[in-house]
């Protein structure tokens, strides 16, 4: 398996930018799903959306993009995350520039289901990524 893709959860793992090859050892790896979260043309010589579907479509996967810009992430982010996630159940692999948009809207959507906020912290710091600081809004989607 690529070193690129971090284990979150056993169904959720995170990953920089992907190439057709990363998608093709992804579906050697046994995921099902990967979730784009980074705009097109964010920057010069990325991968068009469109391109990857095509790649992750051809490699048996199932492909959503859930672009997450400038703005931060929406209710209507998560609620697409949220749909994707049950409408394609297994092992997911979500990705972005670094990671981080990935991570953070995975984290979102897990509050607003109601995992335990603490659970979703340490989670994300054992895969290397620090959301603590979105604690408050985390707690806040958790009581809804």
């Amino acid at each position: 398996m690529s070193d690129k893709f971090t284990s979150v959860t056993e169904e959720f793992w995170v990953a920089p930018q992907l190439s057709k090859d990363d998608i093709r050892d992804a579906a050697s790896a046994g995921f099902r799903l990967i979730i784009n979260n980074r705009p097109d043309e964010e920057m010069l010589g990325q991968p068009k959306s469109e391109e990857l579907e095509a790649a992750a479509k051809e490699a048996g996967l199932n492909y959503a993009h859930i672009p997450v810009g400038g703005t931060g992430i929406t209710p209507d982010h998560v609620d697409a995350y949220l749909q994707t996630r049950r409408l394609n159940p297994g092992k997911a692999l979500g990705f972005c520039r670094s990671g981080t948009r990935s991570i953070f809207l995975d984290a979102y959507a897990s509050a607003s289901a109601g995992a335990p906020v603490e659970e979703i912290i340490e989670k994300a710091a054992a895969a290397g990524y620090d959301v603590s600081a979105h604690r408050p809004v985390l707690d806040a989607l958790a009581k809804q």
